[in-house]
């Protein structure tokens, strides 16, 4: 059943993060979860990857692993702002403005979901968006599918290296939200997932 399917996948994300953020050595983490993100892709019912492109599916491409894209941001509250973020099927989702994250190359914002649950996303956009990586943005948290990257020292763990396209970039079936004009940085961010060949 698709549900179940669904359900599937979603604890082996919760599970895959949850490694990622035990484990000391960020880029061995970085690895473990690209290895876990091919097995899924590749084979698992709830693939983003469309139909047509199983077959040849082959694995996610990715700039190389820099170090220099981790940051520790501590999360500044704003005054919450209620918001319809534009999704890719014509779709609106809500979610509510919480806080900011400053970080040495920029400053991004950080939302709820306001539906059932709730949970942290950051999208972002950068230079690389449309060329090198989806043009819509990716995507850093979505803690509501399980994708947190967890806190230390009392700060927001930002590895951009764990940047990953959202499912529409594979195919148009899946609605994701887009990143909004504010979270767009004008600086190319050469880390994480890149645009797939489909």
């Amino acid at each position: 059943m698709d549900a179940l399917d669904l359900l599937d996948w979603k604890r082996r994300i919760f599970e895959l993060y949850a490694e990622v953020r035990s484990a000391s050595d960020p880029q061995a983490a970085w690895t473990r979860w690209r290895e876990v993100r091919d097995e899924l892709y590749g084979s698992h019912p709830q693939t983003p990857v469309a139909p047509g492109a199983r077959a040849s599916f082959d694995g996610v491409d990715y700039f190389p692993y820099d170090p220099g894209l981790r940051f520790l941001a501590g999360v500044e509250e704003a005054e919450p702002v209620s918001l319809g973020i534009a999704g890719s099927a014509g779709s609106t989702v809500r979610f509510t403005r919480f806080g900011v994250v400053r970080f040495a190359l920029g400053e991004l914002e950080l939302y709820w979901l306001d539906g059932y649950g709730g949970g942290v996303f950051l999208p972002f956009g950068d230079a690389t968006n449309g060329s090198e990586t989806y043009g819509a943005g990716r995507y850093l948290l979505d803690t509501v599918k399980g994708s947190d990257l967890g806190m230390q020292e009392g700060r927001l763990v930002l590895d951009f290296n764990f940047a990953y396209n959202p499912s529409c970039a594979y195919d148009d079936r899946w609605a994701c939200p887009l990143t909004p004009a504010a979270n767009r940085l004008g600086i190319e961010l050469r880390a994480g997932e890149l645009r797939p060949a489909v």
